[in-house]
């Protein structure tokens, strides 16, 4: 990955942040890494825990954020979550995998935000 995505990545995700405190979720942690893969924010919101991977894209030339997020990665995610919930011994909450897909336009402003939640594990046959 250059360092363009990465700053792009990084703007990304500083951006779903604040999208979520906006909207009433607590920000637990970010970018935990694991063997498997990276979360990229563990936010919670009453008795959830949501484990959110954001998707930014300068422009739509290249597709819709959230369609880079496919079955490999939704696999190795949520091998990422269960050992985070072992690591931090987290019970009794429900879970949910959420993608944030985010399009900023040429001046790096939010052209585009939405929040996909709970991505379901099912549909893969994780």
């Amino acid at each position: 990955m250059n360092l363009q995505n990465k700053n792009i990545g990084k703007i990304g995700e500083d951006f779903a942040c604040k999208f979520l405190q906006g909207n009433g979720y607590k920000i637990l942690d970010r970018n935990v890494t694991s063997h498997w893969s990276e979360i990229d924010i563990v936010a919670k919101k009453g008795r959830s825990l949501h484990f959110v991977e954001v998707k930014t894209r300068t422009g739509k030339k290249f597709g819709k954020p959230y369609e880079a997020v496919g079955y490999y990665k939704i696999r190795s995610l949520y091998r990422s979550v269960n050992l985070y919930l072992l690591k931090n011994k987290l019970k009794e909450y429900k879970l949910s995998l959420d993608v944030i897909s985010i399009v900023l336009n040429d001046n790096l402003i939010i052209d585009e935000i939405k929040h996909y939640e709970n991505v379901p594990k099912g549909v893969y046959k994780i």
